[in-house]
């Protein structure tokens, strides 16, 4: 069972987290929070799920986790809390986030894997997904969720990067209270820094992504590209560098060529 308490007592944020939601069981923390129900409309909402029903990666797929053993959640942001920020930023933001909670907990060395995975030896540990609710032409919220492996020891399917948990590269149980914690006071900072100097988050992502430089494929629904990860423009796409061009990718699934 999280206990509240002793996340309570780690958390040092101002907003973020400061309204909080556990939950045993939900379809997905993320379609929750994007919901317009009366108790979701305050920025730094944190809801937390033990298991959820109908969990979401990227492009529909779904992520399992098993029941209380990882960290599955979500944190809502209203429009005027990233009136600011530019959206496409928010998942370089999260993955840093609980790239430096690890490292700083538990002295292991994570990648960044464009757009939003947390690598640890090019093993997956994490992954992030951010959607928005958009009323016209405006964003009314963010929602990002986020799916951290902590204490998860069997992974059924199949991936593209295998995937891992911090017990199985520790060795031992992991507290899910101080990780949880740690990740929210990350990710306000960053949050901040997003507002005032978003290159320092750029570069931060940069140095923490060592597939830059590297040759790469690129699918892209049913097309592949193949190429030089050049680099990250100023809104966080990924730049191929193709023969002699450079062409912008905003979505897809990265794997090493």
């Amino acid at each position: 069972m999280f206990n509240l308490e002793i996340f309570d007592l780690k958390l040092e944020t101002e907003f973020i987290g400061r309204n909080f939601i556990y939950c045993d069981e939900i379809d997905s923390t993320n379609s929750e929070l994007l919901s317009s129900k009366q108790q979701y409309k305050k920025t730094g909402t944190v809801l937390l799920a033990e298991k959820q029903l109908a969990g979401k990666g990227r492009k529909d797929r779904t992520w399992q986790s098993a029941r209380g053993l990882n960290l599955t959640f979500s944190v809502l942001l209203m429009k005027d809390a990233v009136a600011e920020i530019n959206i496409n930023h928010l998942n370089l933001a999260a993955s840093l986030a609980v790239a430096l909670a690890i490292e700083n907990l538990h002295q292991l060395k994570t990648e960044l894997k464009w757009p939003n995975d947390v690598l640890i030896d090019k093993k997956k540990v994490a992954g992030i997904l951010t959607e928005t609710s958009i009323k016209g032409t405006k964003v009314e919220r963010v929602v990002i969720g986020f799916g951290i492996n902590l204490n998860q020891l069997v992974f059924q399917g199949e991936f593209n990067f295998p995937p891992t948990s911090l017990k199985l590269e520790l060795k031992s149980d992991i507290d899910r209270e101080n990780m949880l914690s740690e990740i929210l006071n990350n990710f306000e900072e960053l949050l901040f820094q997003l507002e005032s100097k978003p290159g320092t988050i750029l570069n931060e992502w940069r140095a923490k992504c060592q597939m830059i430089g590297d040759k790469i494929s690129i699918t892209e629904n049913d097309k592949v590209k193949s190429g030089i990860f050049y680099d990250i423009d100023d809104n966080g796409y990924l730049l191929l560098k193709r023969n002699d061009t450079i062409e912008r990718i905003h979505f897809g699934d990265v794997s090493f060529v």
